[in-house]
């Protein structure tokens, strides 16, 4: 999961050399490409300010994380190569992967080696890689970085990177309209709640792990991704801790729970991880005392709705949260 976002770099070898730029140098192989007029040529200035020239609209696409991932799959575009497939698969079922693209290590050390042998005409990262792992990359493709999140605006970052990656691969027509679908989703699942009674109730949503055998609870405060689209559909984030300035997040212990008073609690959780809350805090005494667990106001949210997604993942996260609140 995200928070172990970032690991140290690995070092390999490129195999492909580009010029500073980020057009690559042709050879052999690729003289159709390198003879393509100057016209058809893409700028692009990434989330970094780093200006990246390409021959053309990208096809040939390597993924180093999973937002980015799915925002490819997303605009129609299958990747080439995909960092943790295995996780992706488990935790991002809104947008399936296509094709066959070769898993190329973890999200924070992506191999090289593997990068490098599938020639791609583009690497799609986030701000997030460490910088080492980045010019690592340079050496074997032209890199464009997108910001991985953004607490001042979450959702116009979320669909700021969008953007970046259809102004890349050619597809800002498809890009238009995955927004325009999450903004009907939005406001379908807005007046769902209206409808249901639940217009501006307060909310508190939520994920889980263990560690020495004590459970961290982490609060999706406003300023995450998860809180401004609980925002967007009416409701009232009921956290009162301050979560970090990228991500919203903030972590706590069920002792902090009691803070929270009588709201609706949902949860993110996934089988491949294990469930924190049913598995490790069901007979916890001061978890069984919170006025939400004795109501039954606790929802765990189906697996595979990624927290840190784009526009379909959010889409499914909103689908799934008010399908929890309405269920009679």
């Amino acid at each position: 999961m995200k928070r172990h976002l970032i690991a140290a770099a690995t070092v390999a070898v490129a195999a492909l050399s580009l010029t500073a730029c980020g057009t690559s140098e042709p050879s052999t192989d690729d003289s159709a490409a390198s003879a393509k007029p100057a016209s058809q040529k893409i700028t692009v200035t990434d989330a970094t300010g780093t200006k990246v020239t390409l021959d053309g609209p990208a096809t040939k696409v390597v993924t180093t994380e999973w937002n980015v991932t799915e925002d490819l799959v997303a605009l129609g575009v299958a990747p080439v190569g995909v960092a943790d497939v295995k996780g992706y698969t488990a935790w991002d079922t809104a947008a399936p992967l296509t094709g066959n693209p070769k898993d190329i290590g973890t999200r924070g050390e992506p191999s090289m080696d593997t990068v490098a042998a599938l020639a791609p005409d583009l690497v799609v990262a986030t701000d997030d890689l460490s910088p080492d792992v980045v010019a690592q990359l340079r050496k074997v493709a032209p890199v464009i970085q997108v910001t991985s999140a953004d607490g001042a605006d979450q959702v116009g970052t979320m669909t700021e990177g969008l953007d970046l990656i259809a102004q890349a691969t050619g597809r800002t027509a498809e890009a238009d309209s995955v927004k325009k679908e999450f903004e009907a989703n939005i406001a379908k699942n807005k007046k769902a709640l209206e409808d249901a009674g639940l217009g501006g109730a307060s909310i508190a949503s939520a994920d889980g792990y263990v560690d020495a055998n004590q459970v961290s609870v982490r609060a999706y405060t406003a300023k995450s991704l998860l809180g401004a689209v609980n925002e967007q559909l009416g409701l009232k984030n009921a956290w009162k801790v301050e979560g970090d300035k990228a991500y919203g997040l903030a972590t706590t212990d069920v002792e902090g729970l009691t803070k929270l008073g009588d709201v609706h609690f949902t949860y993110v959780a996934n089988d491949v991880d294990g469930d924190a809350f049913a598995d490790n805090l069901s007979k916890n005494a001061v978890w069984k005392s919170l006025p939400f667990v004795k109501d039954g106001n606790v929802h765990r949210l189906p697996d595979g709705v990624w927290m840190f997604g784009g526009p379909r993942s959010m889409e499914a996260y909103a689908d799934s949260l008010v399908d929890a609140l309405t269920k009679k």
